[in-house]
């Protein structure tokens, strides 16, 4: 077969086996069928909630095994269909079939992420926190870069976006921030941009117009609902108010209607200041405090269950993942999977799906992908 089928039957094939191995394709089956067996049952009903949860299980797992059969079966299909072609050297048929692999290699690629997005939070809304690094100005400028970056991400997957809590820099910038996306999956994609950002620019608040490297830090955090009980101790908690502050004015408020939550035994702290009232900012605080012992919860579970080699490069805030290159040259490289683009202006206005793509794919290999350029 001619290189470009080659190429698209070996690109499929690649996306096919990392669901096999995500899924762990033999017991995958095995509890498929027990989850069938489970479904036959008339007793099942008896506990409402434990069926949901069965009917939920079986639903993924039927979805992700079917559609690796039914791609692995059309490439078969496609495949013969252009080895035919070949045989009778009809150029016609030759290119049909190439299209047909051009398209199931899409849909492999599509069909993949949403095969690893099978984790206990990944279809939840998410909270996004940005927090400056030292470096005042700069730092504070990246930050609300970051921000920007990541609500023109949001809005061009349909996401509804919300400000949470922020707080203006000294003189530009933001010292911190924090967005509630809500949409499909929206924590199974952003929880991937946990970590710290580095940008390295030509300073436009340096006269001298030097090269300055800032830090900002990001942090993802799944939207929990009440099914999921958190238990809080009053006696641990360490709850400020204070006056709210906006961009341009907007949501500032001439009381202390803003709550700042501490939690004294882990150290995590959270806040909110959308609404003008206290209490209700106090509720929303709880739900994000909740929601960060969740996360913490979740990530020590998969810290657990991966290799060492993949927890080690995944995991962790202090860690540093992508690296924003504005001069000399112009570069966006993620340092854990090795995926980068030449085009960083694109990448600041919201196309962080082949990064967020990679990362994803990485969770389950513990590999960088071969992926270069996503330009």
């Amino acid at each position: 077969m001619r290189a470009e089928g080659q190429a698209h039957v070996e690109k499929i094939n690649a996306a096919l086996a990392l669901v096999r191995k995500f899924l762990d394709w033999d017991k995958a089956l095995r509890r498929l069928d027990e989850l069938n067996a489970r479904v036959e049952d008339p007793t099942l009903w008896d506990d409402p909630k434990a069926a949901e949860e069965v009917m939920r299980e079986r639903r993924r797992l039927d979805g992700a095994i079917s559609t690796v059969n039914e791609i692995s079966q059309e490439v078969a299909d496609a495949v013969e269909f252009v080895e035919m072609g070949e045989a009778e050297d009809d150029e016609e048929v030759i290119a049909e079939g190439l299209a047909t692999l051009a398209k199931l290699e899409e849909r492999a690629e599509k069909d993949k992420i949403e095969a690893l997005l099978a984790g206990e939070a990944d279809g939840n809304d998410t909270y996004l926190e940005i927090h400056a690094g030292a470096g005042g100005t700069e730092s504070q400028d990246w930050a609300e870069m970051l921000l920007r970056m990541y609500q023109r991400w949001a809005e061009q997957r349909g996401y509804k976006v919300s400000m949470v809590e922020y707080q203006a820099g000294d003189q530009a910038g933001i010292k911190s921030a924090t967005l509630l996306l809500k949409g499909e999956n929206a924590y199974g994609y952003a929880k991937t941009e946990s970590g710290v950002h580095r940008l390295v620019r030509i300073s436009p608040y340096d006269s001298a117009a030097k090269r300055h490297t800032s830090f900002s830090s990001v942090w993802v955090y799944p939207v929990i609902d009440d099914n999921i009980d958190i238990a809080i101790n009053e006696s641990d908690l360490k709850i400020d108010t204070y006056r709210a502050s906006g961009a341009g004015g907007q949501h500032v408020n001439t009381t202390d209607s803003a709550v700042r939550i501490t939690h004294i035994p882990s150290g995590i702290v959270v806040a909110s200041q959308n609404d003008r009232s206290q209490h209700k900012n106090r509720a929303e605080a709880m739900s994000m405090l909740k929601a960060r012992l969740y996360e913490e919860e979740l990530r020590k579970r998969e810290e657990a269950a991966m290799d060492e080699h993949a927890s080690k490069s995944e995991i962790g805030w202090g860690s540093q993942i992508r690296s924003y290159v504005l001069q000399p040259y112009q570069m966006v490289k993620d340092l854990r999977t090795g995926v980068t683009s030449s085009a960083p202006s694109d990448v600041l206005d919201g196309a962080l799906d082949p990064f967020m793509a990679a990362a994803l794919s990485q969770r389950v290999t513990g590999e960088k992908v071969d992926v270069e350029d996503v330009d």
